[in-house]
């Protein structure tokens, strides 16, 4: 069975920066594409970013020019570096897989942006 687990969130002030881990345990470059996601309290779940092991790679223009997603198939694992951190980023993140043969999200972690 597929795990997606996340790691490295926490507390930041504006303007810090975070980087989130997301971990496979399977081969992640056997997976289509790899994104993150978040929701924020009392909203929707929104799409953050989506990098394919074609090579593209997307942005939500709220974190375009902050937000770097890059993989290290080494690892098995993608990472999402997150600079110029503003409190409108405060969310639980959630890392997802997609494969032929579905989608696998982990458990979310919280993020939180506040002096």
């Amino acid at each position: 069975q597929v795990q997606v687990v996340e790691s490295g969130g926490g507390s930041v002030q504006p303007g810090g920066s975070l980087r989130l881990s997301c971990a496979t345990s399977t081969n992640i470059s056997d997976f289509l594409n790899m994104a993150w996601w978040r929701q924020a309290p009392g909203r929707r779940r929104e799409w953050v970013t989506t990098l394919s092991m074609s090579g593209s790679i997307t942005y939500t223009a709220s974190v375009k020019g902050r937000f770097t997603i890059s993989l290290d198939n080494a690892k098995n694992s993608v990472y999402l570096q997150m600079n110029a951190m503003k409190p409108e980023d405060t969310a639980v993140y959630t890392c997802r897989a997609l494969s032929a043969a579905g989608m696998y999200w982990g458990q979310g972690i919280q993020v939180t942006v506040s002096s």
